[in-house]
């Protein structure tokens, strides 16, 4: 009876010890729409030697529309629509977007790290982040300010700042 008793105990402590490891090691839950609509309004930005990036994003009921534009010299180069609504199942924001280049949909996953900072790989990739070929991060800086970052293999290729004109 001492036995079982002993066996009870250290069961009981060790379910006790791993919900307390399990506790520190979970995520914090953001609210993936409201923290997203930090990035509402005109921003711009250099992108290079001549080339400039305009992004501008309007809320669309629960959900956002996104129009973005690079520019050298006065000539487009690239010209986005896209979309971008919540995903309650997987907890993330989901962006479609089509090119002025190609008629091709992209689709991309948009999720909060931190209050001020969330990442974004292509929808293919959703299931193990980790080792997504390519990721995106997007950090606000400041209400006025936010930073992109590209990364190709966990490698950044390219960092980017923006300025919100209104």
């Amino acid at each position: 009876m001492k036995a079982f008793g002993l066996i009870t105990i250290i069961a009981v402590l060790l379910l006790i010890y791993s919900k307390g490891i399990q506790a520190q090691t979970s995520q914090p839950k953001f609210n993936q729409l409201e923290l997203f609509k930090q990035f509402v309004g005109t921003w711009k930005g250099e992108m290079g030697k001549d080339t400039t990036f305009l992004m501008e994003m309007k809320s669309f009921y629960d959900a956002f529309e996104c129009y973005l534009k690079t520019e050298t010299k006065g000539k487009i180069l690239i010209e986005e629509k896209t979309v971008i609504g919540y995903d309650k199942k997987n907890d993330k924001l989901i962006e479609s977007g089509i090119l002025n280049s190609s008629p091709d949909i992209m689709i991309w996953a948009i999720w909060f790290i931190s209050e001020n900072k969330c990442e974004q790989v292509l929808l293919q990739d959703i299931s193990n982040p980790e080792k997504a070929i390519y990721k995106w991060t997007f950090e606000l800086a400041s209400p006025d300010l936010f930073i992109w970052t590209n990364l190709k293999n966990n490698k950044t290729t390219g960092t980017y700042t923006f300025h919100r004109e209104k």
